[in-house]
């Protein structure tokens, strides 16, 4: 049986993984249009560091939280287990959802501050139109079906690859370039620089994420059925009640990750 780490300790990966998530995504934003005036180009560095930043974050923290780094992800996970016991409780989901949007303020902040850019100066970058939420209403509800459905066919030893294989892509195939994740969104407000987002664009974008969480939820239930105990739990809660050999496995995402400029 895999001891549980505490939940304190948790939190706190939760909060630096978050953090660096968003440090890594608005910091390579930064640096993408210090190095070339190509748009493309720029997101094209955006992405491919956040792939990698992503896999590694997931694959290092994984196995202390599950490495949600997603409110969407934390909330899928109680919503999927609340019933067998195997899912975050409620008090977890009370430290993780805080601990998730602080850590992506701090991560935000932390990037401004190693580009020297003022440490908060909220975004200009609106994002305000119905394609755009609809984009992420998709990018959302595939995270949330990849994470689980790896679950639900014990491949979740895959996440680290798939969930920021999936991000990385959805950068590219959404057109609100993938955010999928409510801390993140806002975090990101806090800069005014290639990933920020306006502040008056975070809540039709958290809105569209939560839309896309009960899609992505729903469209688990009819191509996987009902949850089967899996052995691996990484991505995915960690609970106080249950060992990580019973638990579901999943994340992420990630920002998960979502992300995105």
């Amino acid at each position: 049986m895999t001891e549980i780490a505490p939940l304190g300790r948790r939190s706190a990966v939760e909060f630096v993984g978050t953090g660096a998530l968003v440090a890594v995504v608005v910091g390579s934003g930064i640096q993408a249009t210090k190095l070339s005036q190509d748009v493309g180009v720029q997101l094209l560095a955006n992405s491919l560091s956040t792939v990698f930043g992503l896999g590694v974050l997931i694959a290092l923290l994984g196995p202390v939280s599950g490495a949600h780094f997603n409110p969407a992800v934390t909330l899928a996970a109680w919503w999927t287990g609340r019933r067998g016991g195997d899912g975050p409780t409620p008090r977890e989901v009370a430290a993780y959802l805080p601990a998730q949007i602080a850590g992506a303020i701090g991560g935000a902040v932390l990037a401004n501050a190693m580009f020297a850019e003022p440490l908060v100066r909220w975004s200009s970058h609106d994002r305000s139109a119905p394609h755009l939420w609809l984009g992420e209403v998709v990018a959302t509800a595939g995270l949330i079906l990849l994470i689980f459905g790896l679950a639900r066919t014990e491949r979740a030893r895959f996440a680290p690859v798939a969930v920021a294989s999936y991000i990385g892509a959805a950068y590219w195939f959404t057109s609100s370039t993938s955010f999928a994740n409510p801390a993140v969104t806002v975090g990101r407000a806090f800069t005014d620089t290639f990933a920020g987002i306006a502040p008056g664009s975070v809540p039709a974008f958290i809105a569209a994420q939560l839309v896309g969480l009960a899609v992505g939820l729903a469209l688990v239930a009819v191509l996987f059925g009902r949850p089967t105990p899996v052995a691996e739990d990484v991505v995915v809660p960690h609970g106080e009640h249950r060992s990580a050999a019973s638990a579901p496995a999943q994340q992420l995402p990630l920002p998960v990750e979502g992300t995105r400029s």
